[in-house]
């Protein structure tokens, strides 16, 4: 796959994740570079990971898989967006009670976000195209805007205050709408 195709794949993948550290921005949670690196890294390296880990499965579990992929990308982006929104709308409420680059929300966001990649790795081996140059690349553009979506976040979070939290929340559910629209249609 020639390095444009990545390009394009790449970016189109990594939207999800600049949009979920675009809310994760806005609540300011995690402000310092070592939280910031650790969500990029993980929303990259899973993006890349499930890119593999989708061609390796070739078609023998596609089935599977795209019987359900959706409605799990669906709630948990819902999860946390709720929480986000209701955390918004309470002046005394946090969206998250750790930082959100640790333990099982970060787990779960990366999953949530990377579901898409494994499908386009899955497409990869069906169309017997090498996979590891276009999982490099899909990694680092997901590293990439992963990291500008914490910053201009943030930046929104200082301006606006809680009520970034309310509209990145209901980023987060638009997403997992338009995840499991997008498969039904």
């Amino acid at each position: 796959m020639e390095f444009a195709a990545s390009l394009v794949i790449a970016v189109g993948l990594a939207m999800d994740a600049f949009a979920v550290s675009l809310g994760i921005g806005t609540t300011r949670r995690a402000e310092d570079f070592r939280s910031r690196f650790r969500l990029a890294f993980h929303f990259g390296f899973f993006q890349a990971f499930m890119t593999v880990l989708g061609w390796l499965a070739g078609s023998t579990v596609a089935g599977l898989i795209s019987q359900y992929d959706h409605w799990v990308a669906m709630a948990l982006l819902s999860y946390v967006g709720v929480n986000m929104v209701r955390s918004g709308l309470d002046p005394h409420a946090e969206c998250y009670a750790e930082n959100p680059s640790r333990g099982k929300t970060l787990m779960m966001l990366c999953i949530a976000t990377s579901l898409d990649a494994m499908a386009v790795g899955l497409s990869m081996a069906m169309i017997h195209t090498p996979v590891a140059f276009p999982s490099l690349v899909i990694g680092v553009v997901t590293l990439s805007l992963s990291a500008l979506g914490l910053g201009v976040g943030g930046k929104l979070g200082e301006k606006f205050g809680k009520r970034m939290e309310v509209i990145g929340g209901l980023i987060l559910i638009g997403i997992g709408l338009r995840v499991v629209l997008t498969h039904i249609l």
